[in-house]
């Protein structure tokens, strides 16, 4: 957690965009190769059929036919809706994706970078699928992997361990050390983006356009982009020691949770709702995020698990389905009591913005930073 919060602040600090999106590159290539040719090894063993892989899944899990079944990750149906909503419209809201498209010429190639990862993304998808089917039958029916040799039992590493034992079983030492480097790589790329799109939310944002009012210099941004990383990459190492022990699937749902509720919202109300204003943006944005947060401390993991209390006051992991309501809600009700000249002078542009966004007339082409 150290080294990796580390180097996460040296590549944001002293490299900016150029570095994050360079490791980002390598990464991106390492990960797709090296889950690819895991998938191959281990799909080779079951004569490249998914029906064969299957089978052999079911006969060897306890859960037995009920592993095919729906809904077996998760408790209820409330749960599976709010993780559902977190994940389809949390991406849309992810800051440091989101900042990808500033780093094209025009809108042209926006829509080409969006065509390409989205192909990428839905392939390394099918690649998970039978990854997981695979090391069920591998992993989950070799002694090696489990402590004191109990199958079943508890597995070595905990349960963010599967990919890695699997890769080991299929190639190897030398190959477990390869997916090992391509794992380090990934989190590296992904706490340096963050970071990154953090620190400069704060400068650009926060720093130049709220408290200088405008009048902050260039070398004033970069320097508080740079204290910014710094008091980023600490905070992310004390809540890593915090959440050490939790899946990493649980984590990654979170980050989509508060995405779906603070950022998607106002992207998509400002995108395709005329009535929206600034008011109603600033408001509903801070709705999201409080309620998104507060929701997940008050939740079992964190308020039970975590911090040790008896119950949890919100009784489900997920708030996306209560938060992202109340985001678009509270963003409603703030714009439509907004009668003032900014109010609507916001919607008189409106028309203007939709047709540039739909066909590209009028914008501005890519500056130099």
């Amino acid at each position: 957690i150290f080294a990796v919060g580390i180097l996460m602040m040296v590549y944001v600090t002293f490299g900016g965009m150029v570095a994050t999106t360079w490791v980002q590159i390598i990464k991106a290539c390492m990960l797709l190769a090296g889950g690819t040719l895991v998938m191959f090894l281990a799909f080779g063993q079951f004569d490249f059929s998914y029906q064969n892989l299957l089978e052999k899944a079911t006969a060897v899990h306890k859960l037995k036919d009920k592993l095919m079944y729906p809904g077996s990750l998760l408790a209820d149906p409330i749960t599976a809706i709010s993780l559902g909503l977190g994940l389809m419209f949390g991406t849309a809201g992810l800051p440091h994706i989101l900042m990808r498209f500033f780093t094209v010429t025009d809108a042209k190639e926006a829509r080409k970078s969006v065509f390409y990862a989205t192909g990428f993304i839905g392939l390394f998808f099918l690649v998970t699928m039978i990854l997981g089917a695979a090391a069920i039958t591998i992993v989950g029916t070799n002694p090696a992997f489990f402590e004191g040799g109990q199958v079943g039992g508890k597995l070595i590493g905990g349960g963010n361990m599967p990919v890695m034992h699997l890769a080991k079983a299929v190639g190897g030492d030398i190959f477990l050390g390869f997916l090992s480097a391509v794992a380090f790589a990934t989190i590296l790329a992904v706490v340096s983006g963050l970071a990154l799109a953090g620190a400069s939310a704060i400068s650009h944002d926060l720093y130049a356009r709220v408290i200088k009012k405008g009048t902050a210099t260039s070398q004033q941004e970069m320097k508080v982009t740079r204290f910014a990383s710094v008091g980023l990459g600490i905070t992310a190492i004390l809540l890593g020691i915090a959440f050490k022990d939790q899946n990493v699937l649980f984590l990654v749902a979170l980050a989509f949770g508060v995405a779906s509720s603070v950022n998607f919202p106002v992207l998509i109300l400002s995108m395709y709702w005329k009535g929206l204003t600034t008011r109603g943006a600033l408001w509903g944005g801070i709705a999201g995020l409080v309620s998104s947060v507060g929701l997940v401390i008050l939740s079992p993991t964190v308020w039970v698990k975590i911090l040790g209390n008896k119950a949890a006051i919100f009784p489900y992991d997920h708030p996306a389905i209560v938060s992202m309501s109340l985001a678009f809600f509270v963003t409603w009700l703030m714009s439509v009591t907004d009668k003032s000249a900014r109010a609507a002078a916001e919607a008189a542009a409106y028309e203007e913005q939709f047709i540039r966004a739909q066909t590209g007339l009028g914008a501005a082409g890519a500056h130099a930073h």
